[in-house]
C-alpha cells in the first residue's frame, strides 16, 4: 500500500490538469450548445506557442532574440505560459465566428465544423513545428526529483498539481463572483433570456469561447512537460474531456471538477496494477456512473426523470 502513494499523486495531477481541460469544455457546451471537438486542438496550440515563445524561435537571429535568450528560464517559462493561452483564446474566437453560420441549424453541422477545425490545425502544427515528438523545457526550479519519506516524487507534479488548483479556484471566484461570471452562468442556463436581458448574446459566446479555449491552451502548457509534445495531442485530450463533462454532469463546474479527479485515480491506480488497462479505467468508470445516473454526478435532473 505504501508504494502505492506515488501511483495516487500522479493520479490526482492527472486529474487536476483534466478538470482545466473539463471546465473550458463544459462552459462551451453550456452556453454554446456545441460539443467542440476542436477543444484538444487548442490544448495542443497552447502548449506548441508556449514551446516556441520560450526557445524564442518566433526571433532567432534578431537583436530581440539575443535579449531574450539572456532572460532567465524563469521569466522565459512565464512569458510562454502567458502567450500560449492568449494564442489558444486567439484560435478559439476565430472559430466561434466560423461557427456562427451554424446557429439555430442541426447541431451536426457545429459537430463537423469543429472536427474539420480540429483536422486543420493539426495539420498546421504538423507544418510549423514538424511531426517528431518535442518536449517543453521548464526552470531547474521546478524540475527533478526530491525524496520524501523513502519513496522519489517529481517537483514538476507537485507544481503542475498547485497550479491547477489555483486556476482552478480563480475561475471559481471569475465565474461566481464577477458580474461577468453570472452572465456567463446565466447564459448556460437560458441563453434567449440572456439576450432578453439586453446582453449581446454574440459577444458572450465570443468571450466563453475564448475563455474556454484559453484554459485548454493553459492545461497544455502544463501538462507538456509530462505528456510531451506531439501534433496528434489534442485527439488524446479530447475524448477524456468529453468523458468528464458526461460523467460530472453537463453544465456543472463542480462536477467536472469531481469527475476529472476520479478519472485521474482511476488511470493512476489501475497503472499500477494493470498498466494496459490504465486508459481503458476511464471509459470502465463511465458506464458505472452512466449506468447508474444518467445525467452524470451533478447533472441536472431531466423532466422525462419526474
Amino acid at each position: 500500500m505504501y508504494s502505492l502513494i506515488p501511483h495516487i499523486v500522479n493520479g490526482l495531477t492527472l486529474g487536476l490538469l483534466f478538470a482545466l481541460i473539463a471546465l473550458g469544455f463544459t462552459l462551451i457546451v453550456g452556453v454554446m450548445e456545441v460539443i467542440n471537438l476542436a477543444h484538444g486542438a487548442f490544448f495542443a496550440l497552447g502548449a506548441y506557442f508556449a514551446l516556441a515563445t520560450i526557445g524564442g524561435s518566433w526571433f532567432a537571429g534578431t537583436e530581440f532574440g539575443i535579449w531574450w535568450s539572456s532572460l532567465s528560464p524563469g521569466a522565459r517559462y512565464a512569458s510562454g505560459l502567458i502567450f500560449g493561452p492568449l494564442c489558444a483564446a486567439g484560435a478559439g474566437m476565430i472559430l466561434e465566428l466560423c461557427l456562427r453560420p451554424t446557429y439555430g441549424k442541426a447541431p451536426l453541422y457545429g459537430l463537423l465544423l469543429t472536427f474539420g477545425a480540429a483536422l486543420v490545425i493539426e495539420e498546421l502544427i504538423r507544418l510549423v513545428w514538424g511531426t517528431g515528438e518535442q518536449s517543453l523545457s521548464v526552470p531547474q526550479a521546478i524540475n527533478g526529483a526530491f525524496l520524501m519519506g523513502g519513496l522519489i516524487f517529481s517537483k514538476y507534479k507537485f507544481y503542475a498539481a498547485a497550479f491547477s488548483i489555483l486556476a482552478i479556484f480563480l475561475v471559481w471566484l471569475f465565474l461566481e463572483k464577477t458580474p461577468y461570471g453570472a452572465i456567463i452562468k446565466a447564459g448556460s442556463h437560458d441563453s434567449e433570456m440572456v439576450r432578453a436581458l439586453g446582453f449581446d448574446l454574440g459577444k458572450l459566446r465570443l468571450a466563453v469561447f475564448a475563455f474556454g479555449a484559453a484554459l485548454a491552451g493553459l492545461a497544455g502548457v502544463i501538462m507538456a512537460p509530462i505528456w510531451g509534445l506531439r501534433p496528434h495531442i489534442g485527439i488524446d485530450v479530447v475524448i477524456p474531456a468529453f468523458l468528464i463533462i458526461v460523467v460530472g454532469g453537463v453544465g456543472s463546474f463542480w462536477g467536472a471538477v469531481a469527475a476529472a479527479m476520479l478519472v485521474g485515480l482511476a488511470v493512476g491506480i489501475t497503472g499500477a496494477y494493470a498498466a494496459a488497462w490504465s486508459m481503458l479505467s476511464m471509459y470502465i468508470l463511465l458506464i458505472l456512473v452512466v449506468g447508474f445516473r444518467a445525467r452524470g454526478l451533478f447533472g441536472r435532473k431531466s423532466a422525462l426523470e419526474n
